[in-house]
């Protein structure tokens, strides 16, 4: 699953380090160079956060905030129902963001593609204010299977390009 190298790499775009932002764009077109780019105008303040069950990153910047769980595989789909403590993970997002109206967000970071790697998911956080409310009815959620699980499929997320070009859209 996530390593510190991604978690390290989610950091490095977010907060806008053009070596990381160069590094990540060597394999993309031009489209998608653009849109990472596209965080050097308002980057976020991105933290680590700890925590057994807790989230990789906190990342704030203008009006908006967001938890990121940082996951990796050279598949393209993660299953939780593999592993019960991503489950329990997931749920507990869902709590102690619903209590302060935040909005979760899941990085999805594949291995050995070329171009944008990496794709945004949302969990299911109810009554989000304003531009959290947005971004959630922007973003895919992660999926649910009949028996309840939860799926992430790589090629189902928002590209993360897109995400960051529609940020800027969104606070500017």
């Amino acid at each position: 699953m996530a390593t510190g190298k991604y978690e390290r790499e989610l950091r490095g775009i977010l907060s806008g380090d053009i070596e990381t932002l160069e590094e990540v764009t060597k394999t993309c077109d031009e489209r998608e160079k653009e849109g990472y780019m596209s965080i050097l105008d308002f980057p976020f303040l991105v933290v680590r956060a700890g925590g057994s069950l807790g989230m990789d990153l906190i990342a704030i910047r203008g009006e908006i905030s967001f938890p990121v769980e940082v996951k990796s595989s050279k598949h393209d789909v993660i299953y939780f129902s593999d592993e019960e403590r991503l489950t329990e993970q997931a749920e507990w997002m869902i709590d102690v963001c619903k209590a302060s109206k935040v909005l979760p967000l899941y990085a999805f970071r594949i291995k050995g593609r070329r171009g944008d790697r990496w794709r945004i998911f949302t969990l299911d956080v109810p009554e989000l204010r304003k531009k959290q409310g947005v971004v959630k009815r922007t973003v895919p959620p992660i999926e649910k299977t009949v028996h309840g699980n939860y799926t992430v499929r790589w090629e189902n997320g928002m590209p993360l390009h897109r995400f960051l070009a529609f940020l800027s859209h969104l606070l500017s």
